[in-house]
């Protein structure tokens, strides 16, 4: 039964979310809270686990609480809910693109949930940030050490934007956040 709910809880999410896989993050967490599949804790640290793992986001979540609450076979039926939407929707708008793409409709339907994946998105990384210097479930435990990693990296990530006019590589600040983390908490 693990395994259907799973998969339906996961196709859910794959079906209705759009803007990629830091828009799924709202309803994920919505999902594995609700089910009590991971604390709104693991859930949070687990979004840094999965950024810096390769592939998308959606697929690593749904294969980590696959994996957990049902073992390998929890782990491919959770990532096939996920991706199946997307891999269905793909193949039936590409065979009809043609027709879609200067549908007055269609493009109303684009330019409306547009906003919507903005605020799913400006909304997650919030409440990251919020999460991450203390502010949990309206409590407040400050977290000093992961407010100086937020400075540090965001002025360094500034500095060179505006002084090189360049911007850092995804996975240089990925690995410069992991050994600034190391650094200072010990």
């Amino acid at each position: 039964m693990i395994y259907v709910k799973l998969f339906l809880e996961f196709f859910k999410i794959g079906l209705f979310s759009f803007g990629g896989g830091a828009a799924m993050l709202p309803l994920i967490k919505d999902t594995v809270t609700s089910n009590d599949w991971l604390t709104l804790e693991q859930f949070n640290n687990f979004i840094g686990v999965c950024e810096s793992t390769p592939g998308p986001i959606a697929v690593n979540m749904a294969t980590y609480i696959g994996s957990v609450q049902a073992g390998f076979l929890g782990s491919v039926v959770a990532t096939l809910g996920v991706v199946l939407p997307s891999f269905i929707i793909i193949i039936l708008i590409a065979a009809i693109l043609k027709n879609f793409i200067k549908n007055k409709y269609f493009q109303g339907f684009l330019d409306g949930i547009k906003p919507v994946i903005i605020a799913l998105i400006l909304g997650t990384g919030i409440t990251l940030l919020l999460n991450n210097i203390g502010l949990k479930n309206l409590n407040f435990d400050f977290n000093i050490y992961s407010l100086i990693c937020f400075i540090i990296v965001t002025v360094l990530y500034y500095a060179i934007l505006l002084i090189g006019k360049k911007k850092i590589p995804t996975i240089a600040l990925i690995i410069f956040s992991a050994i600034l983390g190391i650094i200072v908490c010990l």
